[in-house]
């Protein structure tokens, strides 16, 4: 990954241009060419150098590296995130023409990574593209939506206008795959407390909680919600621990913890537990 080798090696910086190819500034725009356009430290010519905002390293063989861009960099739960850098990994799918990734935080203190894809082969599968990212980045860096677009909103300068990017809705986080309904009141209770706090229309219990935009902090409240609802010992590791954290399985994991509690109670206090 070439953004990891480039911080091990000399770390990521802007790139500053100079030189007599510079223009002097933007037409009747001070303020942004004070901000853009910076006096060269290595002279005393009165020259600038301009701040191109792209993110790069100089690579062990002299060659500069792109990265991204440096407005384009977030911070979500805490971890600083290069979005260019998923954008390029997500452009190395051999079926995605163009890829743009936001945080964006559409509901009050729920910041989620959103891909937006250009395809040239129809709808993608969300499943498929975070797989093909998981190997080179971090869960924390794994978009928790992907939404297929015909073209990219444009701004009048033919860049892409990331703030007229639709918002993922109700269906977003797709995990993909057949949908299958909840079979019993449990995994309907289990479904509920999760497409409440996940902001998703319709869950299948075989999906995966952090494929559908889930993630530490949602799981902590999903498992307190629980543990109060079901009277049962359920600890927040139980929905790492579990091979696909899927609704099917926790509930096959509450139920053996209704049963446990059961088989450790006198007949009274059973009997009271099931018919109260």
């Amino acid at each position: 990954n070439l953004l990891r080798h480039a911080r091990r090696v000399v770390g990521a910086g802007e790139l500053w241009i100079g030189g007599a190819g510079v223009v002097r500034g933007y037409h009747d725009r001070p303020q942004l060419t004070d901000d853009r356009f910076v006096a060269n430290p290595f002279t005393d010519d009165g020259s600038r150098l301009y701040r191109t905002g792209d993110l790069v390293v100089i690579q062990p063989d002299g060659q500069i590296g792109f990265l991204g861009r440096m407005d384009h960099q977030v911070k979500i739960r805490g971890y600083r995130v290069e979005l260019g850098e998923i954008e390029a990994l997500l452009e190395q799918v051999s079926e995605i023409e163009q890829a743009v990734v936001t945080l964006r935080e559409d509901q009050p203190g729920d910041q989620r990574l959103v891909a937006y894809v250009v395809s040239r082969n129809g709808a993608q599968d969300p499943v498929r593209l975070r797989d093909a990212l998981r190997p080179h980045l971090p869960d924390f860096m794994l978009p928790s939506a992907f939404v297929t677009m015909n073209t990219m909103p444009l701004t009048p300068n033919g860049k892409v206008n990331r703030r007229d990017l639709p918002p993922p809705g109700a269906s977003r986080p797709e995990s993909g795959g057949e949908h299958v309904a909840p079979r019993n009141e449990l995994e309907s209770s289990i479904a509920e407390v999760w497409a409440d706090e996940l902001q998703v229309g319709k869950i299948s219990i075989t999906d995966g909680f952090f494929e559908l935009g889930g993630h530490s902090l949602l799981a902590a409240t999903v498992i307190q919600r629980l543990r109060e609802q079901f009277g049962v010992d359920l600890s927040l590791a139980t929905l790492f621990r579990l091979p696909k954290p899927t609704v099917e399985l926790l509930a096959a994991h509450i139920e053996k913890l209704l049963l446990d509690q059961l088989e450790s109670m006198s007949e009274d206090e059973a009997r009271a537990r099931l018919d109260p």
